[in-house]
């Protein structure tokens, strides 16, 4: 379904906008296709049976579903988190492999073992304070060389270079068929609601977890995608 969603007020994660969420994704993010294939690959590279697979912010479950088409669903448990009501709905229809909790994050941490952590555009959504927790709470539930992909928008470096940045990636959106009143409506209606940081505050946010390697896999403008294993 096509995103043609224009929010009154704050961003929410509602019926409305789950339904053309795939779409929205899609159309929004720059190499959303290659980031997924990427973030699946190496989540099969890394994943140790009798162990969890989690997903903070599954929302529709279409970071989940490759990765439990690939594996055998016998040998690992699947876990989705989710706070929007809508997008629970759609995982549970579309991840009847997977357990999906409805989870506020910024309360606490699922009691899981898991060898593969997906945050795949989620932090970026709660508030900055509860960040470095949720990411210390990631590495205290890892095994020994799970692994944890993390997905981020991120700000430029300085402002000019964060104004370059936006500027090429708005062009872009509309180059994918979003009008500028679209455009203009989704950035007002994300302020305050999506908060992102630099990429150097994403990393130092995980090696003071204590992960000791960490790496950028993917970067498409002001998007970034890391792998830390413990």
């Amino acid at each position: 379904m096509k995103d043609e969603v224009i929010q009154n007020g704050k961003w929410e994660f509602n019926a409305e906008v789950t339904k053309v969420f795939d779409d929205m994704l899609s159309r929004s993010i720059p190499d959303y296709f290659g980031m997924r294939y990427l973030t699946t690959e190496l989540a099969l590279a890394l994943a140790q049976k009798r162990t969890d697979i989690v997903d903070l912010g599954c929302s529709r479950g279409a970071a989940l579903k490759p990765i439990i088409k690939a594996l055998d669903a016998r040998e690992y448990k699947y876990l989705g988190l989710e706070i929007s009501p809508p997008m629970l709905e759609v995982a549970r229809e579309e991840l009847p492999e997977a357990d999906i909790r409805e989870f506020d994050l910024r309360k606490g941490y699922p009691e899981v073992i898991s060898s593969v952590t997906l945050s795949i555009l989620t932090l970026q959504f709660i508030p900055i304070e509860y960040r470095q927790r949720i990411i210390q709470d990631v590495y205290n539930s890892l095994t020994p060389n799970g692994i944890f992909l993390f997905v981020e928008k991120v700000l430029g470096n300085d402002s000019y270079a964060d104004k370059v940045l936006v500027e090429t990636y708005l062009d872009g959106k509309g180059d994918n068929g979003y009008t500028q009143d679209q455009i203009n409506a989704k950035r007002s209606a994300l302020e305050g609601v999506l908060v992102p940081v630099t990429a150097k505050w994403n990393e130092d946010m995980l090696r003071s977890a204590g992960f000791k390697h960490v790496e950028c896999y993917w970067r498409h403008l002001n998007f970034v995608g890391w792998f830390a294993i413990k």
